[in-house]
């Protein structure tokens, strides 16, 4: 089963670490992702630019373009990973991992429904 690991953080904070601070947290981050992509469970893994470079489509009638992200928050959505795990368990102890790693923020975890077009029965 495929999950994806939403990180969460507050992106000021984030924001405010110097590149020595950065490069420690990615350092750590990556025994955990080498980890996983050495037992073959590693799918996409993203960091996202600051929510300043974000565009939101509303879904208005007719749709409406802005600048930023959509909604006001204290964290917000700084990248994702997508692992493959047995179960929510297994995802969980991935997620404390990266946890560890990375110390603040959140980690959301969600299975993924993966959608083929070709697949669907008509």
């Amino acid at each position: 089963m495929l999950y994806a690991i939403l990180c969460y953080h507050d992106e000021d904070h984030v924001g405010s670490w110097t590149k020595e601070q950065d490069a420690a947290v990615m350092t750590k981050l990556t025994v955990v992702q080498e980890k996983l992509a050495k037992q073959g469970r590693l799918g996409p893994v993203a960091r996202l630019l600051p929510t300043t470079a974000a565009t939101t489509l509303r879904k208005d009638d007719p749709p409406l373009v802005l600048d930023g992200p959509y909604a006001e928050t204290k964290e917000q959505l700084l990248g994702f990973y997508v692992v493959d795990c047995k179960n929510l368990d297994e995802a969980l102890e991935v997620a404390r991992d990266l946890g560890a790693a990375n110390p603040g923020g959140a980690y959301e975890i969600r299975p993924v429904g993966v959608f083929r077009p070709g697949d669907v029965q008509s």
